[in-house]
Formats: structure tokens, sequence, C-alpha cells
């Protein structure tokens, strides 16, 4: 099991993309060279059997693991921090969890004072390995693979979600004369994506892709803004787009456009990522804030959380996106777990692609389970 070393400071953490030099400041230093027990994992009321599911479960119909309503309960740090959680765009539905447990003040009651911010996702990186900034809310990228086997000190702690079976939420592409979803050639195009062929969604893109005469060595990729990743399908910048919840919305029905694929059910591919100081230093405030988030999903997200109109009506101005749009499309599967050999499948995707570097990064390396586990009270 994990040791790790006390330790007090103000923590800042970061999402897909990032603020600049907030750094870890506090009232006392860390030996990392010290010895210390390994931490203590209770019981947790509320988080039975049903808060931990078995990794190696790939089964797109699995349920994903769930506590109580309301739990598990808060336990506050002993010294308010200050969290600052960067995130690539806040009008994409996977950051709701977020945006809730700042709104409904779940991070509030762990003592984390926490604040979301829109920033790139590169910049984060090397703050991230250096201890300046202390998390991201994102995905294992293939930066973050290429970091990790360069010698940073980073692990995937959280997942996010997996997609409603009904969602549309992936590869869409505009169609040529006489093309249809069953027939595109896709060798050739130009896909419009906010990361590039070095996201997650290399891996369910590739699969899609060769479906249809393509691959990721095939096409090429133009790196947009959120907020013009859709305009440039739209308007002939791009042949193709990832279109995330609710975006798709927008060109469902439209004869000009196809749906070729998405990310696989039951499997989240980003989540949260921490750095040296809260795997290492200060492993309080990083169990803290999975635990608010956890209790988030459980209180807010558990089942079909659009079924509730007052709530779609609060999500849709906390994202600034449009009411309607966000009821049209299926709820999503929040899932805080992270199934087995993702990275795997991840980094092979890379490889295809061209972007890893180096021999892949075992899922030791890059995974870290104990967090969250310790959040619902589970031994691993």
């Amino acid at each position: 099991m994990r040791t790790h070393t006390p330790f007090t400071c103000t923590v800042v953490l970061v999402t897909a993309s990032l603020l600049g030099a907030a750094g870890c400041a506090g009232n006392g230093s860390a030996d990392d060279s010290a010895a210390t027990a390994p931490r203590t994992v209770k019981p947790v009321a509320g988080c039975g059997a049903g808060s931990w599911t078995d990794p190696a479960d790939l089964a797109p119909d699995r349920k994903p693991a769930r506590c109580d309503k309301g739990t598990p309960a808060a336990r506050p740090v002993a010294k308010k921090r200050k969290i600052t959680v960067a995130t690539g765009t806040l009008s994409a539905e996977y950051v709701a969890p977020l945006q809730v447990a700042v709104a409904k003040g779940e991070f509030a009651k762990e003592g984390l004072d926490v604040e979301l911010k829109v920033l790139p996702t590169p910049d984060a990186l090397p703050l991230l390995a250096k201890g300046d900034v202390d998390a991201q809310w994102a995905a294992p990228e293939a930066a973050v693979m290429n970091g990790i086997n360069a010698g940073f000190d980073i692990k995937w702690v959280a997942g996010n979600f997996s997609p409603d079976p009904t969602s549309k939420s992936g590869l869409w592409v505009r169609l040529k004369d006489g093309e249809s979803a069953d027939h595109v050639d896709m060798a050739g195009r130009k896909m419009g994506t906010m990361i590039g062929k070095g996201s997650v969604i290399a891996y369910p893109m590739d699969t899609s892709l060769k479906k249809h005469g393509g691959g990721l060595d095939k096409i090429s990729f133009q790196q947009l803004g959120s907020a013009d990743v859709l305009t440039a399908l739209q308007n002939g910048g791009v042949d193709s787009a990832w279109l995330l919840d609710p975006i798709w919305r927008k060109v469902d029905g439209d004869k000009k456009y196809a749906f070729l694929g998405g990310q696989p059910v039951g499997e989240p591919l980003g989540g949260l990522l921490f750095g040296p100081t809260l795997l290492n230093k200060d492993p309080d405030a990083g169990v803290a804030f999975l635990r608010a988030y956890i209790r988030t999903v459980n209180t807010y997200f558990a089942d079909d959380y659009k079924s509730d109109p007052a709530f779609v009506a609060e999500l849709a101005k906390l994202m600034k996106t449009d009411e309607a749009t966000l009821r049209s499309t299926p709820s999503m599967r929040m899932d805080w777990e992270i199934r087995k050999g993702t990275t795997d499948r991840l980094q092979k995707a890379y490889a295809d692609s061209g972007v890893s570097k180096g021999t892949p990064v075992p899922e030791t390396k890059a995974v870290d389970r104990a967090m969250y586990s310790e959040a619902v009270g589970h031994k691993l």
C-alpha cells in the first residue's frame, strides 16, 4: 500500500488546461525520505459493496460504482486549502460534477476553497510535474504518458464518465456527394479536435476510422478551441470533428453529417491527474477532493439526472449552455473508477498515430486507485 509523507500547504489543482504559476506554499516542509506508516482505510458509512467494482470488468452494461446519496460524509482537512482547478472547457458536460460541487458547497464541506479556471493543457504538465501545480482535470493524453516516461511523478487517480449507449458524442463527418453513414471514405480527411492526435479520443477514433477506410495515419489534424470545433465542421474548415455532449445535437438529424462512432461504453478515458504534492506530500487534501467529487456524483449524478427539469435548468446555467439542447442528450454515466488496461489501449493508439515516445508506461506507473478507494472505504 502507498505510504505518504504528511505536509501542510496551499494546494493548487489543475484540469485539462492550466493557469500559470501557482504553487504549494505552506507552513511546513516535507521530508520525503522519512518513513511513514501506510494510510489507514476504514469502512465508510453509506458506501457498501456497490461503491467499488472490479477494474477488470469491461462489460458495456456494467453499473458504475455508487454510494448512498450524500455520502461519503465530509471529513474536513485540518487547515483550509485553496485549490484552483484548470479545465479545457466549462461548457462540456463532463465538467459539470466539478461545477455542481463548487456551487453546492461540497468542496467547502471538506475545507477546500475550489476555483475553476479555463486554461490550455500543455502549460499544465511541466508545472504539475514540478509541483508548482498539483493536479489536472484532464486525461492521460500522449503528452502525459510521455512525461511519465521521462520521469514525471504524475498519476491518473480518478475517472470522469462514460457515455450513455444512445449518445452520439464522438466522431462526426460532413458527407460528400454519394456518401452515407454506412459508406464514408475517411482517408485524407482533415479532423478538428481540441487536443489533436495525442488526445485520448485517438483510441476510439482509430477504431471508427478503420471501419471507414481511414486510420490515424491516414488523416490530418487541426487543433481548435472548444468553441471552434463545431464551427469549423459547419463552415468547411475541417471535414470531420469529435463533438462532445451536448454539441453533437446541433448537427444530429442534418443529412449533411453522419455519426461514425464514439467512446467505448463503460470505460472512462479521463478524469483527475495528481502530481507529487497531492500524491506524496499532502494526500489528505487529495483524498478530501476526491471525497467531495464522489459525494457530488452520488448525490446529484447517480442515475438519470436529466429526468429532473429543475436540475437540468441549473446545469444549463452553470455550463452557460442552452437548456433545451442539454435536455436533448442522454445523461452521462458519471464514473470515478478507472478500468483495467485503459492506459495500455490508449498508448497503442498513440503509437499508431506516431505521437508516443519510448516504451509503453505500465499501468502500475500511470494509474493509482488508492485514493478513491480510501474515499469509499475499500481496501485494495
